[in-house]
């Protein structure tokens, strides 16, 4: 957790809020609005957030079973979850579900390998270029899907001085790491003059160019970006951050008033989503949820498919889906907010992009493409001359295929009704 900040009166001026359940309309403001406040408010009992809520059976036998993995809701999440609808995005991030004990074919702890691939605790070194340092397990909220589930939310697995000592000379013996992606557990949840240590210690490292940090705290608990916050991290440029938003109704305007504290610091911003079945599956949703990003200048960066976690199988969806929502993305909403769909793939795979198949057929002089919209054409590689005369269009009356374009007798098919609208021909 974060020393203790204090909020300018700026800030107390400028923060706009979210709906507030009755249960804290006489928390004044500035508790509220306040982090630490948030964090130790916390709720994660059936007793407890039976209060806000209306559980169904599965989720309250779920909350009295002991052996789940941990539940806690800070007050301003909780409130943006629908009370009686059990199907409600927000809460089903976060509420678990008897689902969460059933077993799936491929389910695996330690889904990604992760700790085959670390030289020492903490370190996850899977690319040549680039390492994953976890230092600390610990979060604001706990997701449900989580794919370190294993660790995260258990105190007894916390890093310690010994292992960032341990991470930090592994990074300074390696000099092909350039890059180091800082997260946990919610590196956010560190007292900040410890991350700043680590930042600190980082940035002494020649060969290290760039630190990432992957956070969802903002989205769970807005008020923890700080100007102070803000301030410290300034000095360690460059310094990019990722933030965790999976549904539109997350996007409130305290998560966008701390987005913009971290993009007037210099920070650039992505998002890292997961696909969640019944959540964020269709192609609107996402649509939405990635323009509505970059409205507030949140780049979307990845689109992940659920791992195959324990506890998790209930949010999977095939690939399938996520293939038919990239197709849905792609020329329908700006390049700049369409993330990459990737699978990380078990075993240590690493990360494995998956887009609809643009290509449909290649020769050594011709590769065949289609678009969005069902056009077919055709495009000479620059690598290869051919002496086949390209015709000006397609010759009516005959019916075109593949293979013409691949021969050169023609450039191009038209679908049917083809953008009537701008074309007349």
């Amino acid at each position: 957790m974060q020393d203790e900040l204090t909020f300018s009166t700026e800030e107390k001026k400028s923060v706009v809020q979210s709906y507030r359940h009755p249960e804290w309309n006489d928390v004044p403001d500035e508790k509220w609005n306040d982090w630490k406040w948030q964090l130790s408010n916390r709720l994660n009992s059936f007793e407890e957030i039976s209060r806000i809520i209306n559980l169904t059976p599965t989720e309250a036998n779920a909350l009295n079973h002991n052996s789940l993995f941990r539940v806690d809701i800070t007050p301003y999440f909780l409130s943006l979850v629908d009370k009686d609808d059990f199907n409600c995005p927000i809460r089903r991030q976060v509420l678990p579900t008897e689902k969460e004990m059933y077993d799936f074919t491929g389910m695996n702890e330690d889904s990604l390998s992760e700790d085959e691939y670390s030289p020492v605790n903490g370190i996850v070194h899977r690319y040549p270029d680039r390492v994953l340092m976890l230092i600390t397990t610990q979060c604001a909220s706990y997701c449900r899907y989580c794919t370190r589930s294993r660790l995260v939310g258990d105190n007894s697995k916390n890093y310690n001085s010994t292992d960032f000592d341990n991470q930090i000379e592994y990074i300074s013996n390696n000099p092909q790491i350039r890059d180091v992606l800082l997260s946990g557990g919610d590196p956010l949840l560190l007292p900040i003059k410890r991350l700043e240590s680590i930042l600190m210690r980082l940035r002494e490292i020649p060969h290290l160019e760039i630190i990432r940090l992957g956070t969802r705290t903002p989205v769970f608990n807005p008020s923890i970006i700080t100007q102070e916050f803000c301030d410290m991290v300034e000095k360690y440029h460059p310094f990019w951050l990722n933030i965790h938003v999976n549904h539109p109704k997350e996007i409130t305007p305290e998560l966008q008033q701390a987005c913009e504290k971290l993009l007037k610091a210099g920070i650039p911003l992505g998002n890292q989503a997961v696909l969640l079945k019944g959540i964020n599956d269709t192609v609107e949703i996402q649509r939405k949820l990635c323009t509505d990003l970059v409205k507030m200048r949140v780049r979307p960066y990845y689109l992940y498919q659920c791992d195959l976690v324990k506890g998790a199988g209930h949010f999977r969806t095939p690939i399938s889906k996520g293939i038919e929502i990239m197709e849905g993305l792609r020329g329908h909403i700006s390049g700049y907010a369409i993330p990459t769909f990737v699978i990380d793939a078990p075993y240590g795979g690493g990360k494995i992009p998956l887009a609809p198949n643009y290509v449909l057929s290649q020769s050594p002089n011709k590769v065949v493409l289609r678009n969005y919209e069902g056009f077919i054409t055709v495009y000479t590689d620059s690598d290869h001359e051919t002496d086949h005369e390209i015709i000006s269009g397609n010759r009516k009356g005959k019916d075109i295929s593949v293979l013409d374009l691949i021969q050169g007798n023609e450039k191009f098919i038209m679908p049917q009704n083809f953008r009537n609208s701008k074309r007349e021909d």
